[in-house]
């Protein structure tokens, strides 16, 4: 069984299986979004070789990234909780690519029933909590120029691409960030000789002087993600 999604790939066989009937691969486009704030949370998306970023935006219309999702995790997991099935989070395609699209109530139906299921999916949400606390904790403690080197590890890692095609705009309603912050920032990676930048294209150069260069949240994150699941 070869499943392009880690969370999906260490079910067992029989598990996978069953939940196969319920997980349609879909194209997801750049900028599209899947999940409004306030809405029900009709479907859990996968991914696979795209990226999708969980967002907040304030009332005077600052956006800002609390959380960035993978080929490692699931969008949507709060279905799967109980209570409201909601979040006042935004869930959009950052970078264009294929995942799973799972109806999130037969989901839940499995994921109350099934123990093997519940736990990967807890240990993701602990991971996935992890992930958001340390970005708060960053976003107050640590630099432009650090975060935005976090940032553009976390993406990496996530789909293996060293070609990403983010608009300085996009970068700075991620970063929560005027457009001048993330300027200097990348001429300052670029100076370093660790990413190349041009209009719409960052390219990274070198992985371990970035993550040299960033804070250590990055390493934090992803520590915690072995932990609870292995080496990826």
């Amino acid at each position: 069984m070869t499943v392009e999604n880690s969370l999906l790939a260490i079910l067992s066989h029989e598990l996978y299986q069953k939940l196969a009937p319920n997980l349609n691969k879909v194209s997801l486009q750049r900028g599209e979004i899947l999940h409004y704030p306030g809405e029900i949370i009709e479907d859990l998306y996968f991914p696979i070789d795209c990226i999708i970023s969980i967002t907040i935006t304030m009332n005077d219309g600052i956006t800002a990234e609390t959380a960035v999702v993978g080929r490692y995790g699931v969008v949507g997991i709060n279905a799967l909780m109980g209570g409201s099935e909601t979040t006042q989070t935004e869930y959009m395609v950052q970078i264009a690519g294929s995942a799973f699209k799972a109806n999130a109530r037969s989901l839940r139906e499995e994921f109350n029933c099934n123990q093997e299921l519940r736990d990967v999916l807890l240990r993701y949400n602990q991971a996935f909590i992890a992930q958001i606390s340390q970005t708060a904790a960053c976003n107050c403690l640590h630099t432009i120029e650090q975060r935005f080197a976090r940032w553009l590890l976390e993406v990496q890692d996530r789909i293996s691409l060293d070609e990403l095609r983010l608009t300085q705009q996009f970068i700075s309603d991620m970063l929560g960030v005027r457009r001048a912050g993330v300027t200097q920032a990348a001429q300052k990676l670029q100076e370093k000789g660790l990413i190349q930048y041009r209009r719409g294209l960052v390219k990274i150069l070198d992985i371990q002087g970035l993550e040299e260069t960033s804070c250590e949240c990055f390493r934090i994150v992803k520590n915690e993600h072995e932990r609870l699941f292995g080496t990826r």
